[in-house]
């Protein structure tokens, strides 16, 4: 009989250890998915500032497109009128 406790007490201090290896190993799975976690907000928050950023370009570039039709124009406006001034003087 003290034999059998023997082998029983083995087997539940074996049992005991693989459950304490378990709650480490559960413990690491925690703390990897609060990093993971963790680095998932800051990449969501940097790309929240990226779109900003391509918002606030996409304006800028909108007014410098204005600027620079405005500014086409007038060159073609100015050559037309060099143009005219040009053929003016020649033929008059």
């Amino acid at each position: 009989m003290a034999e059998t406790t023997g082998t029983r007490l083995t087997r539940i201090e074996s049992k005991l250890d693989k459950l304490a290896d378990a709650m480490v190993s559960l413990a690491r799975a925690e703390e990897k998915i609060g990093s993971l976690q963790e680095d998932h907000n800051k990449q969501y928050d940097r790309i929240n500032k990226l779109s900003i950023k391509i918002d606030d370009i996409e304006r800028i570039v909108l007014d410098n497109q204005r600027s620079v039709q405005f500014m086409h124009k007038l060159f073609w406006v100015v050559v037309v009128a060099a143009a005219g001034a040009i053929a003016t003087n020649i033929w008059m």
